[in-house]
């Protein structure tokens, strides 16, 4: 079920004199329960684009729907949605996390009952109470961001608009707030994530999104464009010596060897040909040359760069 639907978003800016097209058409939609990363570089349309969705700028042309309703027309529309800001941006740092709990869920429109149950709640399975009353400056960075999320979680949005999550995090607090991340999502929330951190995006996303110059120039799933952009090539690694029947074998069916292993490039059946060649070798590895999604990134971005 699609949770968040943007159609033809438009925007264009005064700017010296000239008409500037920030946003040119942007669509997209968002499953429950699916991860969408949007990236782009600076400038490219994403800061705006993602205000429309967030209903903090109207669009020229085009609308967004969040469970159904408008965010530009309905209220409701907005109540549906939850923000996670890059620097935990979205938390009072004098008030304690029980206190930010309560006072944003009550400003999300639930009732100051209702506030203090989730808030406590989201304290326990975030692993926070014991920090439930101490100010929000005098616990870690990594606490912060997972306060952060629980924050935005705490009216049970159906959509969370999530920027920079892992950003300036040492390597534990990164993996325990991607793991959030992925139990939110299995949850049923739909998540737009925002990132400039690409290993993150790949790690998170169902399906990303690219936008250069106010336009959407990729979305497909995330598995499937790093797949149409990696190669067909092998290193295949081995222990022992090949002999020199071994060597003959497997140059006449267009492999190489070379000092980290046997190199192919070719159909897939001819790799099972190559490592029957080097039966009775033990195999150690078969290693594909694949893309990630920061090579994918930079060759899209590179090929509309000047179109």
């Amino acid at each position: 079920m699609k949770v968040l639907e943007v159609c033809n978003l438009q925007k264009t800016y005064r700017q010296g004199g000239k008409d500037v097209a920030a946003v040119s058409g942007v669509s997209l939609s968002i499953n429950a329960g699916e991860v969408l990363a949007f990236l782009g570089a600076n400038g490219a349309g994403k800061t705006t684009s993602i205000k429309m969705i967030a209903g903090l700028i109207r669009p020229d042309l085009g609308w967004v729907k969040i469970a159904g309703f408008d965010p530009h027309k309905n209220p409701q529309g907005l109540r549906m949605l939850g923000t996670v800001l890059e620097g935990s941006r979205n938390l009072y740092w004098h008030l304690t996390p029980l206190e930010n709990l309560e006072y944003f869920g009550v400003l999300r429109g639930i009732t100051a009952k209702a506030a203090h149950q989730q808030a406590k709640r989201l304290l326990d399975r975030f692993g926070l109470r014991h920090k439930r009353n101490t100010p929000v400056l005098n616990i870690s960075r990594g606490m912060q961001q997972k306060l952060a999320i629980a924050v935005a979680l705490v009216h049970k949005p159906q959509v969370l608009l999530l920027d920079e999550p892992t950003l300036g995090l040492d390597v534990e607090a990164g993996e325990t707030v991607k793991a959030l991340v992925r139990e939110i999502a299995a949850e049923g929330c739909a998540i737009l994530l925002t990132t400039h951190q690409l290993d993150v995006a790949e790690y998170l996303s169902n399906r990303v999104a690219i936008i250069q110059k106010g336009k959407i120039i990729a979305e497909e799933s995330t598995a499937h464009i790093i797949r149409r952009y990696s190669g067909s090539s092998y290193i295949i690694d081995f222990e022992g010596q090949l002999s020199q029947i071994q060597k003959h074998e497997i140059t006449a069916l267009g492999a190489s060897v070379r000092d980290e292993g046997v190199f192919y490039a070719g159909p897939k059946e001819g790799l099972y040909k190559v490592l029957a060649a080097l039966e009775p070798l033990p195999l150690i590895q078969v290693k594909q040359d694949r893309a990630d999604l920061t090579q994918v990134f930079l060759k899209l971005v590179g090929k509309y760069q000047y179109v």
